[in-house]
């Protein structure tokens, strides 16, 4: 079972929506590394394709190291059924500043799944010290760190710079953009690897981060053990359930 990190800052526990709505992004590194490197991250950095969870020769073509992996996962009865026993047990997120051990958003945006996705990868790990000074998003994070879960989630919201950089890019991708009212299946999910060297789980749709255990010095976040911990994770759950679990991953990587 996952453990949510942080305590202290107080904050509502009744779930609010966001008026606004965005275009759900896809989830492939053109639509994502053209959002990236306009908001601030460095052109140092940018999502690859996964391509297989189990297949040596397909994950070697990954660079690396792997900061974070970027996965959208559709919300199937098994995956619902694991993920309302876990959240039963935990409270809602009170972490907030900059000792987390995870920067987490929660979501209230209608379809801002990918944006927030996004930021989950871009704002923890090696990748939030590689952010460049003075811009978007370095801005943003420096706004967005001090506060608790409902007051980030407001500041997104309200980021309107943060809304267009989005929308710039919503339409690039392979599928048809979902029409106003439409909802997905689909939900993004970042896993991590933290400074504190934990994989840590992030979706905005859940009480807050969950660490799901640690990786060593040179295990990134497409080793084994965090693949073992995260993503396949999730396939088995599927597995056990008696059918595949169809995903989209890539990976936040060294440009080649």
């Amino acid at each position: 079972m996952g453990e949510a990190g942080g305590k202290g800052v107080t904050l509502s526990e009744v779930p609010h929506e966001s008026p606004k709505t965005f275009t759900m992004l896809e989830n492939n590194p053109e639509v994502m590394n053209e959002l990236a490197h306009s908001i601030g991250v460095p052109k140092e950095l940018s999502f690859h394709d996964v391509y297989s969870l189990y297949d040596s020769d397909m994950l070697a073509m990954v660079p690396r190291p792997v900061f974070a992996l970027l996965t959208t996962i559709p919300m199937t009865e098994a995956w619902k059924q694991e993920r309302d026993t876990e959240d039963a047990d935990l409270e809602w997120y009170k972490g907030a500043g900059p000792a987390e051990p995870a920067i987490w958003f929660r979501q209230t945006i209608i379809h801002g799944c990918g944006l927030i996705g996004l930021l989950h990868c871009v704002s923890n790990g090696v990748p939030s010290e590689l952010i460049v000074p003075g811009s978007e998003l370095a801005n943003f994070l420096k706004k967005a760190v001090p506060l608790g879960m409902d007051e980030r989630a407001r500041l997104l919201n309200e980021t309107e710079s943060m809304y267009q950089a989005s929308e710039a890019v919503a339409h690039k991708g392979d599928t048809e953009a979902l029409k106003p009212g439409e909802d997905s299946i689909h939900h993004f999910v970042a896993l991590v690897k933290g400074l504190d060297g934990n994989l840590w789980e992030l979706e905005g749709s859940r009480k807050g981060p969950l660490n799901r255990g640690s990786l060593g010095e040179n295990e990134d976040a497409l080793s084994e053990r965090a693949l073992e911990l995260g993503i396949r994770r999730l396939v088995d759950i599927q597995r056990r359930a008696g059918g595949d679990l169809p995903f989209s991953c890539i990976a936040l990587a060294p440009s080649v």
